[in-house]
């Protein structure tokens, strides 16, 4: 294309929109050029085909194939595919071989694959067009995977597909996913190799060679493992066989999100599909691997005399140059066993063929670490699993992989039952940090295993400290009880169990010596042997429970003696009275009751008095905390608190006072809650507030309430608190309560549980005789308490 040049004036700036259009009409015009170019090899690749096959000249082949495309109903871009798909590579003596042309009677060619309208019906418009689009597409993908993303985007617009897989048949039979779209690469890498295990649906469509619809998910996960985490991610697929002269070798799974059926439009449109994709894939260039020439002659007859299973491998690498696989170049006739007795010559094949797990197998970690490091790598020993004269067996190997400059050679080492009876004892030694030792006392010879020399940090090279000489390792205390049983057994054949200890680069050790003797004929010791046993992590634990155990005892000692201090001051602070008393006319009884679990003594709390101008006082309050802390701050608030109705203070005024006295204590992050009530008996009026304590219950004529509390915040919580009062009327015969929270709380049910509890056992145990708030008690309380339970029951008589 080209231009006209428009003169600019001189210091005239150019028009840049103008600019941009042509640049943006040479790309599109680029973009076309490379469509065209790609579009005209396809053709002329498949123009060529058809002259191989039939003699033909390029013109009439071109021909042939615009007439074949007409009478389809497709695009000749389109055919061209179809006809790379179809075309195998020709074998001598087939009608496909392009020796020459063969003709009919009617003198047609012959020889060139014919279309089946009888098998597959020509597509409707819309598909044809939508086929036309695709292979329009196809032109652009040059690799598997780029395929896979083409029919992604075609089939998600056209069919609603949401994933696309592309499955190519391995030697040995399993799959290798080799092109995806809307998969996520780890469960890609999951699904990459797929083992030639029967009931796998991609297996099941290339071994029939037909496509498997699979339409109704339930059906289909209990015929077949399906793909997915979960596999409800696509609830219907399709996998369909690349069809192929000689059976299919590449499979294309449509999976979708939705449910249903594929319809017959949408069968059409894959079928038609994957014959595009045929000739697609057909002119991908293969991964390039190394070729498989043939060892040397002196290699091959190294490995025919090896009396074990060795491999000869050559690293595969990807496009990143890391190693993905691993081809046989050479093996031993034993390495069959090990493989997995699949019968055949494994030279020339995949180690993953016979390991598709190979990353996670001990041979596939080795050949890496061999790569990596060019060093030797020799696994621990493990079971695998070996074919025996047809019969599965369990057997355990070692593997050992040596880098020869870009080869591995890999070897097994089977271990016979004595080896594994030696490895077992090895590992005893290292997992109980023991070893064995013998001394000859006739030659003075004497063998340790290499776990002694371990735990006495002796250098082997040293050699075996003499049976007489082994008091001379331990400390100086431990010395002549470890000589004097040495002797022992020397003299008299007595044996021994005996701890020591000794010095080391790692500190003291506490070690264990069991040791016997071996007598002659004449009962004279010959020979030692025994065990010697590292104790110290043992020893070391012991002493920090001992130590652990005496700091308990301590402590349980001073906290003991804490609970008698306090439980005395408590006595001498809050002296409960024997019987029930009288006050402004009210029978009143009290219990306290101190907790059971733990052996602190808490801040409950109760007054009962009776004040000058003859009513009565009742207090109950709760201190958080236990200890000597809450006595002290219990009795500075029960004084304080008589003192202060005694001398004229309201009871909402003592609770304020009270509330900055508990600010000003040396524990100013102390709260306590509180129940003031003063009793008028000409009135027969209870007056009260609180400062967040639960309500009094209030037993009437049988039936049970708590009284309507009024404002009042926990004291210590708040320097502006706000405290209210209320009065209740009694009536002869009523029954009032006042408590703190341990008698209703039960952790971690709500509060409201506890009130309901209460309420019901009141109403239950309603008895007017003395000890039945005994009675009530035991109705609510559980065996263990785990708080103090302070309780004012107080009556007023019934009128007679």
């Amino acid at each position: 294309m080209s231009e006209p040049v428009v003169p600019v004036e001189s210091g005239a700036a150019p028009d840049l929109v103008e600019l941009a259009r042509v640049v943006a009409q040479q790309r599109v015009e680029m973009d076309r050029l490379r469509e065209q170019a790609a579009t005209s090899a396809v053709v002329e690749r498949a123009k060529g085909v058809v002259m191989a096959l039939t003699g033909c000249s390029a013109d009439a082949a071109g021909e042939t194939l615009l007439q074949r495309a007409k009478a389809a109903r497709r695009t000749l871009l389109e055919e061209c595919w179809i006809t790379l798909g179809r075309t195998a590579t020709a074998q001598p003596g087939t009608d496909a071989s392009p020796a020459g042309p063969v003709r009919d009677a009617d003198g047609a060619t012959a020889g060139l694959p014919e279309a089946d309208p009888t098998q597959e019906p020509f597509a409707p418009d819309d598909v044809a067009e939508a086929l036309g689009r695709l292979g329009r597409a196809l032109v652009h993908a040059d690799t598997p995977q780029a395929l896979a993303r083409c029919l992604r985007d075609h089939l998600g617009q056209d069919l609603g597909a949401d994933s696309v897989m592309v499955y190519a048949r391995r030697l040995g039979g399993g799959l290798e996913l080799i092109g995806h779209a809307g998969l996520d690469e780890r469960l890609a890498a999951q699904w990459r190799q797929v083992p030639p295990f029967s009931g796998v649906a991609v297996l099941d469509a290339l071994r029939a060679g037909e496509p498997r619809w699979l339409e109704d998910f339930t059906e289909d996960s209990a015929r077949y493992p399906l793909i997915g985490e979960p596999p409800e991610r696509w609830l219907s697929r399709a996998w369909l066989p690349v069809p192929a002269a000689e059976g299919p070798e590449v499979c294309i799974g449509v999976l979708r999100g939705r449910s249903g059926p594929f319809t017959p439009r949408d069968r059409a449109h894959l079928r038609g599909v994957v014959r595009l994709c045929a000739g697609r894939l057909r002119t991908f260039t293969a991964r390039a691997e190394p070729t498989a020439d043939a060892p040397p002659e002196g290699i091959r007859a190294l490995f025919a005399a090896l009396p074990v299973a060795a491999l000869l491998l050559t690293p595969l690498r990807g496009p990143s140059g890391e190693p993905e696989d691993f081809r046989i170049d050479a093996a031993t006739e034993q390495a069959a066993d090990v493989l997995g007795g699949t019968g055949g010559d494994p030279v020339g094949r995949r180690l993953r063929e016979f390991w598709p797990d190979l990353d996670d197998a001990p041979v596939g970690r080795g050949c890496l670490d061999a790569l990596a490091t060019g060093e030797t790598y020799v696994s621990e020993p493990f079971a695998q699993q070996e074919m025996v004269d047809s019969v599965a067996e369990l057997s355990t190997y070692s593997v050992r992989v040596t880098r020869l400059k870009d080869a591995l050679v890999v070897t097994w080492v089977r271990h016979a039952s004595s080896d594994r009876q030696e490895q077992r004892l090895a590992d005893l030694q290292r997992l109980g940090n023991l070893g064995w030792a013998n001394w000859n006392l006739a030659t003075d010879e004497a063998s340790w295993s290499s776990q002694v020399f371990s735990i006495l940090d002796r250098d082997p090279a040293d050699g075996p400290v003499p049976l007489a000489g082994l008091p001379g390792l331990a400390v100086s205390d431990d010395r002549s009880s470890l000589g004097l049983a040495i002797e022992n057994l020397i003299r008299e054949g007595r044996p021994f169990d005996l701890p020591f200890r000794v010095h080391g680069t790692r500190g003291v050790r506490h070690l264990r010596l069991v040791a016997e003797a071996v007598a002659d004929m004449h009962g004279t010791p010959v020979d030692v042997h025994g065990f010697v046993q590292d104790l110290t992590a043992r020893r070391r634990a012991e002493l920090a429970l001992v130590e652990s155990e005496r700091a308990i005892l301590t402590q349980h000692d001073v906290l003991q003696s804490e609970r008698t201090l306090v439980a005395r001051l408590q006595n001498a602070l809050l002296p409960l009275p024997e019987r029930a008393v009288n006050l402004a006319g009210l029978r009143v009884e009290v219990a306290y009751l101190p907790a059971q679990a733990g052996i602190h003594v808490g801040g409950d709390w109760f007054s009962a008095i009776e004040l000058p101008d003859g009513d009565a006082l009742f207090v109950v309050g709760d201190v958080a905390g236990h200890g000597v802390d809450a006595v002290a701050t219990m009795a500075q608030l029960r004084f304080t608190a008589k003192g202060m109705v005694i001398t004229g203070s309201s009871l909402t005024g003592a609770l304020a006072r009270l509330n900055t006295l508990l600010l000003h204590s040396r524990d100013p992050h102390g709260t306590a809650t509180m129940v003031l009530a003063r009793y008028r008996p000409a009135e027969r009026r209870l007056v009260w507030a609180q400062a967040g304590h639960t309500p009094p219950l209030l037993l009437r004529d049988g039936e049970v309430s708590f009284l309507r509390r009024p404002s009042g915040m926990l004291l210590g919580a708040t320097t502006t608190p706000r405290f209210e009062e209320a009065e209740c009327r009694l009536e002869p015969g009523d029954r009032v309560l006042l408590y703190t929270d341990g008698l209703v709380e039960r952790p971690p049910e709500n509060i409201d549980v506890g009130l309901a509890r209460l309420a019901g056992a009141v109403a239950a145990h309603p008895g007017d005789e003395m000890g039945s708030l005994k009675t009530l008690l035991e109705s609510m309380l559980e065996e263990e308490r785990r708080d103090d339970v302070c309780v004012l029951d107080i009556r007023m008589p019934k009128e007679r």
